[in-house]
């Protein structure tokens, strides 16, 4: 794969991933996103805030510093403190976001064999954005498991829904020979 489309592709990918955890979100209580499975587990509140945490350490001044930065407190991105509210953890979470749109859009191909630092181990930058992007997709799989739990027979499904796999195939094979 060419620099130019793999740097386009994983920013797709990156809104692609947000969207489904947006859209996971939308269809749950503020008591489901505050919810516990049990006493072990993350609320999709959690995640979101480890998520919009991540972001601003990885992607705030990307090229030029460090990704683990020295005022991260990744402890407490596992702990909702009093005060917080859905709405406050989804401007860190739409905050967090811009950080890592704002850092891969002006990249250019030449900059993904650059090297940047994750607490003090080097990557190229595409290693690092290949890093990101799965640590990511493995936290939005979880925002979306556990919001399809809460909305029950409620949920509206984000990709093909059960039972419509070949109505969908068809309408692909439909569009493509129409091309």
């Amino acid at each position: 794969m060419q620099p130019e489309p793999y740097l386009e592709d994983t920013i797709r990918q990156f809104r692609k991933q947000k969207e489904l955890a947006d859209e996971a979100i939308a269809q749950i209580t503020t008591e489901d996103f505050f919810a516990l499975l049990d006493k072990e587990s993350n609320s999709i509140a959690v995640v979101v805030k480890h998520i919009a945490g991540n972001q601003r350490s990885r992607w705030m001044d990307f090229l030029t510093s460090d990704g683990e930065k020295p005022d991260r407190n990744r402890e407490s991105e596992f702990v909702i403190e009093g005060g917080e509210t859905k709405e406050s953890l989804l401007v860190c979470w739409e905050a967090g976001w811009r950080y890592l749109f704002d850092a891969l859009t002006p990249l250019t191909p030449e900059d993904l064999d650059r090297t940047v630092f994750i607490r003090g181990e080097a990557h190229t930058v595409m290693q690092a954005i290949n890093r990101q992007l799965t640590h990511y997709a493995y936290h939005i799989g979880q925002i979306v498991f556990l919001a399809r739990h809460y909305a029950g027979d409620k949920w509206q499904s984000l990709s093909i829904p059960r039972g419509k796999s070949e109505a969908v195939n068809a309408a692909m094979r439909e569009k493509t020979d129409k091309q």
